[in-house]
C-alpha cells in the first residue's frame, strides 16, 4: 500500500515535460485570475489544437463526424470541449470536469464611499475563507464593467509592475488588545473586509473631494462613472505571478490553483488526445465554490443541452438517446484534495492522507459528518482507473479530506452522478487551500496531467 515519491522514477525526458507544463500552467494561472479570464484562455488554445466554435456548427445546421473538435462558451464564464470519438455518443463519453473559480472578495454593486478622507470599496467575500488571511496583501482588480449601451470594459489593475495596488488594511498590534481575543472566525469580520484605493482630494471641492478625484480617475482612464458598478462584475484578487516555490523549485506557489490546476491539466489533456475511440469531454465550470448553483454552474442544465445540441449535429438526437448518453458515460470530478501538512498533523490520519510528490489522487468521497453531500464512487469503477493508472505508469494515491470529525468538503461530483454516471473526484493535492495563494507539486501536476490524458484515451 506503499505509495514511492514520483520524483526518484524521473529520467531527463521527464524532468522537461514537467517542467515545460509547469512553466505553460503559471502562465495560465497568472493571466487567469478570473472564470473569464480563464475561459479565454481555454479558446485560445482550443482554437491553436484545431477545436471550432459550435454555436457556429448551430447555426450553420453544420452535421458532425468522428473526429471533430468543437468547444462552446456560455455566458463567457464557463466552456465546455468534445472530441468526438469512433463509437457512438450513445455508449457514452470520457469527461473531466473542473471548475475555475476561487474564493476572492467581490465588490458590492454600490461598493464606492468616501470616510475620513479615504475612498474605499465594500466587498463581500465570495467561497470559503479565513478572513484574517485578506489583510494587508498587494490586491488587484480584475473583472468587467458594462455600460447601459451594452458596451463592455475590461478591469485589470494592479498586475504590472508600474501599476498600483490596493488592499485591505488592518489594526495595528500596538492597538489590537481586543481584537486578539476574539476567535480567529471573527477577528475580521465581512463587513471590515473594504479594500483602501485612494486619499487624494480633488481641489476646489468640500464634500467628498476624494471620492470626486476617484471618480475622475474612473472616468479618464476607465470610462467608468459611479452608476456603472451597477453592472459591473469586479474581483479583488491577490497580485502578483505565480512562482516557483521551495529553493529546489520543486512546487509553485499562486492564487486560485483551487480548482484550475485541475483546470489546467483537464484542458492540457484533452488538447493533447488523438484519435479517441470514445468522445472525450471537458468541462470548466463556474461557482462550485458557492454550491455550483446559477447559470454557470454545473447545477444548470448547459451541460445536458450542449450535449443535446452535439448530438443532434451527429444526427442521433432524441430524448432516450441523450440520456444514454450521460447514463453511458466515465467522468473524473477534476478537484483538488488537501495535503497532508507537517505542521499540522493532528487533522489528517496518516494512511488516508494525500502527500505531495505522490501524485495524483483519488477520492472516494468527500462530504462531511458521515459523508453527507458526498459521491460515493462504485469500486468497479476505481478499478478501471486503477489499471488504467498503473498500465500508463501514472503515480496515483488515494485519500480523504482530513480526520472523519474534522470537516470536510464538496465538489460537483454528485451533480453529474445524478444523471446515472460512474463519477469520482480525481486531482491535486494542495497546501493551504483557500489561501490568498496556495501550493502544489510540480510532480504531482504532471502526473495528474499524465492520468487525464490516459483516462480519455482507454477508459471503456
Amino acid at each position: 500500500m506503499k505509495r514511492n515519491n514520483a520524483w526518484i522514477d524521473y529520467d531527463g525526458k521527464d524532468l522537461t515535460q514537467l517542467t515545460a507544463l509547469a512553466e505553460d500552467y503559471k502562465d495560465f494561472l497568472s493571466n487567469g485570475k478570473t472564470e473569464r479570464e480563464c475561459v479565454r484562455q481555454s479558446v485560445e488554445l482550443a482554437k491553436k489544437a484545431g477545436y471550432v466554435d459550435l454555436d457556429e456548427q448551430i447555426r450553420n445546421s453544420a452535421a458532425l463526424h468522428p473526429g471533430d473538435k468543437v468547444y462552446r462558451v456560455w455566458m463567457e464564464k464557463a466552456i465546455l470541449l468534445y472530441h468526438i470519438g469512433k463509437e457512438p455518443l450513445e455508449s457514452g463519453m470520457n469527461i473531466l470536469g473542473a471548475h475555475i473559480d476561487s474564493p476572492r472578495l467581490d465588490l458590492k454593486q454600490n461598493p464606492l464611499y468616501e470616510d475620513t478622507e479615504m475612498v474605499l470599496l465594500d466587498t463581500h467575500y465570495y467561497g470559503g475563507v479565513k478572513k484574517y488571511q485578506w489583510v494587508t496583501l498587494p490586491m488587484a482588480l480584475h473583472g468587467v464593467v458594462v455600460k447601459k449601451d451594452g458596451t463592455k470594459i475590461d478591469i485589470n489593475i494592479g498586475e504590472k509592475e508600474d501599476e498600483p495596488v490596493v488592499g485591505v488594511t488592518d489594526l495595528l498590534i500596538h492597538l489590537s488588545g481586543k481584537q486578539l481575543e476574539k476567535k480567529a472566525s471573527v477577528v475580521v469580520e465581512g463587513e471590515d473586509l473594504n479594500v483602501l484605493i485612494g486619499s487624494r482630494p480633488l481641489k476646489g471641492e468640500e464634500k467628498d473631494a476624494v471620492k470626486k478625484q476617484m471618480l475622475e480617475i474612473l472616468k479618464e482612464e476607465y470610462n467608468v462613472e459611479e452608476e456603472d458598478f451597477l453592472s459591473a462584475e469586479i474581483e479583488v484578487v491577490p497580485a502578483g505571478k505565480a512562482r516557483d516555490f521551495g529553493l529546489d523549485r520543486s512546487m509553485i506557489m499562486s492564487y486560485g490553483q483551487d480548482d484550475r490546476v485541475c483546470a489546467y491539466t483537464s484542458l492540457a489533456a484533452m488538447l493533447n488526445v488523438e484519435d479517441p475511440e470514445r468522445t472525450a469531454c471537458c468541462i470548466l465550470v463556474d461557482k462550485e465554490e458557492i454550491g455550483s448553483v446559477g447559470a454557470t454552474g454545473m447545477q444548470s442544465k448547459f451541460f445536458e443541452n450542449t450535449t443535446a445540441e452535439v448530438l443532434a449535429l451527429l444526427g442521433d438526437y432524441n430524448d432516450l438517446v441523450l440520456r444514454r448518453t450521460l447514463q453511458n458515460s466515465y467522468m473524473l470530478s477534476s478537484d483538488v484534495s488537501a495535503a497532508f501538512d507537517p505542521n499540522y498533523p493532528s487533522v489528517m490520519e496518516k494512511k488516508n492522507a494525500a502527500y505531495f510528490g505522490k501524485g495524483l489522487v483519488l477520492n472516494k468521497y468527500t462530504g462531511a459528518r458521515g459523508k453527507s453531500g458526498s459521491n460515493d464512487a462504485n469500486p468497479e469503477f476505481i478499478a478501471k482507473l486503477r489499471k488504467i493508472f498503473d498500465d500508463e505508469n501514472v503515480a496515483f494515491q488515494t485519500a480523504e479530506l482530513g480526520k472523519v470529525d474534522q470537516g470536510g468538503g464538496g465538489t460537483i461530483a454528485y451533480i453529474p452522478a445524478a444523471y446515472g454516471m460512474n463519477v469520482i473526484d480525481c486531482g491535486v493535492a494542495v497546501l493551504s487551500m483557500h489561501a490568498p495563494w496556495e501550493i502544489t507539486s510540480k510532480s504531482d501536476i504532471y502526473e495528474v496531467e499524465k492520468g487525464y490524458e490516459a483516462f480519455l484515451k482507454h477508459c471503456r
